[in-house]
């Protein structure tokens, strides 16, 4: 057993300071969406200036995260953890007291640095402290925050735009982000490092090539495929081509790869980044046409939309806690299998529901079964694709799951945006958007298959490589 592994007691008050951090970026993500209206009276903007507040955030968050996760490796996770969340809390006092729309976008780039190099710090955390037959139960824990935090982004947001204006939902991470620091002072152990020196072009090769593609999809589907935006996905493709190679020939250049392609030969790993990809394009992708179909295609407010969504948030946080456990004692496949199945059939009643006409009361059914089908994805999968990674290489592959996660959210969103455009134009509003749900359901379909072919793995800790220092 790897010397890492904490006594229980230690690793799950650990595992709170951790998922306090986690709660903190996840919140951001779903409370700011709310602020936007008053954004742009405060700052008589347009919609298309104000879609930066999150964009930009988006691109800082997904771009470096290759990176920030070999730096825990090199530097040690409590220090990158505690760093990403003082940056992150720093940009978003800077963000309540921005006096233009371009200083608020320019400390929300700021934020989204402070979350690429928090998050993959977390799962990093978690996946030493606790042995192999623990990690599911707390990754179940760590969903359930995850779950948690999507059902109060949007009504604390609601209250505090309503109660103190739009910079309150900036504000609201100072007390959090501070307790944060200090718990992870507190309980977060400094554990040994690994990584000694980073390749520093693939450093640069990275960021430029993630950038380019990032913005290219980010851009390129509202503004109809201008031929700059072809240019720049493609120089993307090529420069992360470019950075594979690099990593394969970083031994080279006396240098330790920023992505170790070893970590690709165990399957469990690599199928779980490429299911987790299919997961992050479904989760970001299908509430748009639904909030849509919700308040212009029902007539309902965006307040009683958004209560429409309780269900699956909290039968996900009741059921994650539980799903967890069972994730420690199972064949994966059954449980993964079961999630990416739930998901795709709920996504495509819910497709049927919207373009039939059904009543509401099934879409309530159909939000507690997205909760079912959440809980039975997100710890079965984490837990099976870092199980059995090295430790030596804990932080790089937290880092590339988490990269898998946020590019497919990004591919998501714009895949449906513009399946739901399409839609409109030929079949009209709301059958656009339901036809817009067959996209993330075949996705997800692409998931279910991956993970039927998880392999089951004896609870046992690896060896790993030898540290090369305390941090």
């Amino acid at each position: 057993m790897s010397s890492t592994v904490l006594p229980p007691a230690q690793a799950w008050r650990a595992l709170a300071a951790l998922c306090l951090g986690f709660f903190m970026i996840l919140l951001d993500q779903t409370i700011v969406a709310v602020a936007t209206p008053g954004i742009m009276a405060d700052f008589d903007a347009r919609l298309d200036q104000v879609v930066w507040v999150t964009s930009i955030y988006l691109l800082c968050l997904l771009v470096p995260l290759l990176f920030t996760g070999r730096l825990g490796d090199r530097f040690g996770q409590r220090h990158l953890f505690r760093l990403g969340i003082t940056v992150f809390t720093l940009a978003a006092l800077a963000a309540a007291l921005a006096p233009t729309l371009e200083l608020l976008v320019a400390a929300r780039a700021v934020q989204g640095l402070g979350a690429a190099i928090l998050t993959p710090q977390t799962m990093s955390v978690i996946n030493r402290v606790f042995p192999r037959e623990r990690r599911g139960s707390a990754l179940g824990v760590w969903g359930a925050v995850g779950s948690v935090a999507t059902l109060v982004g949007p009504v604390l947001g609601g209250f505090i735009v309503a109660g103190v204006g739009w910079r309150g939902v900036f504000l609201i991470h100072l007390p959090v982000g501070i307790l944060a620091v200090v718990l992870a002072t507190l309980w977060v152990p400094r554990l040994p490092t690994f990584a000694r020196r980073i390749d520093a072009p693939s450093v640069a090769v990275s960021f430029l090539g993630m950038t380019a593609l990032v913005v290219a999809v980010q851009q390129g589907p509202g503004l109809g495929w201008p031929a700059w935006a072809i240019v720049l996905g493609v120089l993307g493709l090529l420069l992360i081509v470019l950075f594979v190679r690099m990593q394969a020939t970083a031994a080279s250049r006396s240098t330790e790869p920023l992505v170790p392609l070893e970590m690709f030969r165990n399957r469990n790993y690599s199928i779980g980044v490429f299911s987790i990809a299919t997961m992050g394009f479904t989760a970001s992708s299908m509430m748009l046409p639904v909030m849509l179909w919700l308040q212009d295609g029902q007539g309902l407010s965006s307040r009683d939309a958004g209560l429409m969504l309780i269900p699956m948030a909290v039968v996900a946080a009741i059921a994650s806690p539980l799903i967890g456990p069972a994730a420690d004692r199972l064949d994966p496949r059954l449980l993964s299998v079961g999630g990416f199945g739930t998901m795709m059939a709920t996504l495509l009643l819910i497709a049927w529901l919207m373009y039939a006409g059904g009543p509401l009361w099934i879409f309530l059914v159909a939000a507690g079964l997205l909760g079912v089908g959440n809980a039975l994805v997100w710890a079965p999968n984490s837990a099976t694709a870092m199980r059995t990674v090295d430790i030596a290489y804990m932080g790089a592959a937290a880092g590339v799951y988490n990269t898998g996660r946020q590019t497919g959210a990004v591919l998501g969103a714009a895949g449906v945006g513009a399946a739901m455009q399409v839609g409109a134009v030929s079949l009209g509003f709301v059958p656009g958007l339901a036809v817009s749900l067959l996209l993330p359901a075949a996705v997800l379909g692409l998931g279910l298959v991956a993970v039927a072919f998880f392999r089951p793995e004896p609870l046992v800790e690896p060896q790993g490589a030898e540290p090369s220092h305390g941090g």
